[in-house]
């Protein structure tokens, strides 16, 4: 059963956060749905196990899809449907327009003919996306059916989101295109994305990544006959060593990794094409185009060197620099009525709340200066994006409850219309 946690509400709660959750705890029907989320988590950790089998490959989520906009309709959300994006929408009126969106992605890292079996060992459960997003997705399920078995009604309208997208070179396309293309756009007011896990952390900040895919091309041949010409590999060798060699702050935090690299054709020949993905982030927006920078930079003069060291064979390389993913930098203040709510209920679960940055779907609502926020779906789990992905049931109602106690909290504030 739901206690409220014997602690005392920290600084950035501050004492609107106190008002508030007397107000929450002593609305009718919070603590039936704050009981009926424990009692019911052996229910929806089967549904959790159900969603994780359906595979859901980047851009390939519409088999998901579909599962939870029946999962939608079951619950009761009105006017439940799939945008022409591929995101499953499902509403719950409130007496204003005004939309708090809580949202959790469909698409999963792994790629098709994966095995998605899961798995039992003791008290863990194992299957690659049991955790990232399905216990989101499920989460969703949970907290309607909650708000349906407390009677609870609200002010703002509350928007239920399986969005596309997320993960890898989706580049937050469900989220995006719900914020700029939807036909109700003006009236999303705040964000909740529930992904992954912790209990205590609270997503903020976002961290911005830039994305690109370089291709070298050549006129290849022999590596006998043919030697001396230029060669793609080696201008792409040049281009890895300047940027493994690039100085970056610890703080704000910025990374960058050559993720992928590929090309050529046999052993015994000079490629006629090479490629490599890189992946940059940065906490700090001049940070991360500072790094952009100096990674633009090594791909030309890596390129160049190669030409210019070749150039009595009378070829030439070309490179062909793509963008392919772009996700901005941003921060809800810990000041926002959305932010307070979240760390408060935070605390109301018996958590220590810690506001942190990280990638996912809330940080494009948050760049365009909406409150959003990113928090877990349960207590326990690891070794995400592998095949061991694991979660443990043990308490995982308790984010949740927080889920529910967070939204309960920011639609008591003013809402924007």
């Amino acid at each position: 059963m739901f206690r409220l946690a014997c602690v005392m509400v920290c600084a950035l709660a501050f004492v609107p956060a106190v008002q508030a959750q007397e107000s929450v705890l002593s609305r009718p029907g919070v603590k039936t749905a704050l009981e009926y989320l424990e009692k019911s988590a052996d229910q929806h950790l089967q549904k959790q196990i159900e969603i994780a089998q359906i595979p859901a490959p980047g851009t390939q989520e519409r088999q998901r899809a579909a599962f939870m906009a029946d999962e939608f309709r079951r619950v009761g959300l009105s006017d439940v449907a799939i945008d022409p994006i591929g995101n499953v929408l499902g509403w719950r009126r409130g007496r204003l327009p005004s939309t708090l969106v809580i949202a959790a992605h469909l698409d999963t890292v792994f790629p098709p003919g994966t095995d998605v079996t899961v798995k039992r060992n003791g008290t863990r459960l194992s299957g690659p996306g049991l955790v990232d997003d399905s216990r989101g997705l499920v989460c969703l399920l949970a907290l309607v059916e909650a708000l349906n078995r407390g009677g609870i009604s609200t002010e703002r309208t509350l928007l239920f989101v399986a969005n596309v997208g997320e993960e890898g070179l989706g580049n937050l396309r469900g989220t995006k295109y719900l914020f700029t293309q939807s036909a109700f756009r003006d009236q999303l007011e705040a964000f909740i994305t529930i992904d992954g896990v912790d209990l205590g952390k609270v997503v903020n900040g976002a961290v911005g990544s830039r994305r690109y895919r370089v291709t070298v091309t050549g006129p290849g041949g022999h590596s006998y006959f043919n030697f001396g010409i230029v060669n793609p590999a080696h201008a792409l060798g040049r281009i890895i060593a300047r940027v493994a060699d690039t100085q970056v702050p610890a703080a704000p935090k910025t990374t960058y990794s050559v993720g992928l690299v590929g090309g050529g054709t046999s052993i015994n020949s000079v490629p006629f094409e090479n490629w490599m993905e890189v992946d940059m982030r940065s906490e700090g927006a001049a940070e991360l185009k500072a790094l952009e920078a100096t990674f633009l930079e090594a791909v030309r003069r890596g390129v160049d060197d190669e030409n210019a060291l070749r150039a009595t064979s009378g070829t030439q390389l070309k490179v062909d620099v793509k963008l392919v993913g772009d996700r901005p930098v941003g921060v809800t203040p810990e000041n926002s009525p959305l932010v307070k709510a979240m760390v408060w209920a935070t605390q109301a679960v018996g958590a220590q709340p810690s506001l942190e940055f990280g990638s996912n779907d809330a940080g494009f609502p948050t760049s365009l200066g909406i409150p959003a926020v990113c928090i877990g779906g349960a207590a326990a789990g690891g070794d995400l994006h592998s095949l061991s992905e694991w979660f443990d049931p043990a308490g995982a109602y308790a984010a949740v409850q927080r889920a529910l106690l967070a939204i309960m909290a920011f639609d008591s504030s003013s809402p924007k219309t």
